[in-house]
């Protein structure tokens, strides 16, 4: 079983910001993959089904994104998984808009759901996918930027950011992180012609 986490704050007012990629994304997967993520455990909304062949579980922590790690370790504890079971999807200030990154492990660098994942788990080796979000500039404080709306024309890339990293998890999960990261780990946003 593999447990798909997607970070984000709960609440209407945070919907449409950048920090909610990973709820976005979350969105995307359920809803290719049928599966409906209402279900109330361990501090999150959750479905249960297949994708890609396997069984997952589809999670949005309802905690705020900083105690996002609590939740995600009282799911893997509910589901018997570990943290090699575990894709985690969070936007990324540190890559420019569309652009999309898997990696194995690493530090929470400045996002405060990784690293209270990270914290929560005593390890830092589960998959995550980032969804870059950085602008040209960060205008005041990241936390205001990640926090504020985006613009009709952000909200357009974010469309086919989190089908990208619909796209993403599959081929973690079919062909291997491996596989995946070669795939679509890139310098730069891909075109439309290489989606």
């Amino acid at each position: 079983m593999k447990l798909i986490v997607g970070l984000g704050n709960p609440g209407e007012e945070y919907a449409w910001t950048p920090h909610n990629l990973g709820f976005l994304a979350v969105d995307e997967l359920a809803e290719r993959a049928g599966i409906r993520v209402t279900r109330p455990e361990a501090k999150s909304q959750v479905g249960r089904g297949e994708f890609a062949g396997r069984e997952v579980v589809l999670a949005k922590p309802q905690t705020m994104m900083n105690l996002s790690g609590v939740a995600v370790r009282m799911l893997l504890e509910k589901y018997e998984c570990g943290p090699g079971d575990l894709i985690v999807l969070i936007d990324e200030t540190d890559l420019p808009w569309g652009m999309l990154r898997i990696r194995e492990r690493g530090s929470g660098t400045t996002h405060n759901g990784l690293q209270s994942i990270i914290a929560a788990l005593g390890t830092d080796k589960f998959v995550r996918v980032r969804l870059g979000v950085g602008p040209e500039k960060i205008w005041g404080d990241r936390r205001d930027y990640v926090l504020s709306k985006m613009s009709r024309a952000e909200r357009e890339t974010a469309k086919q950011l989190v089908d990208d990293a619909a796209k993403a998890v599959e081929w973690i999960i079919k062909e291997g992180v491996e596989k995946a990261m070669s795939r679509f780990n890139r310098r730069v946003a891909p075109t439309e012609e290489e989606s």
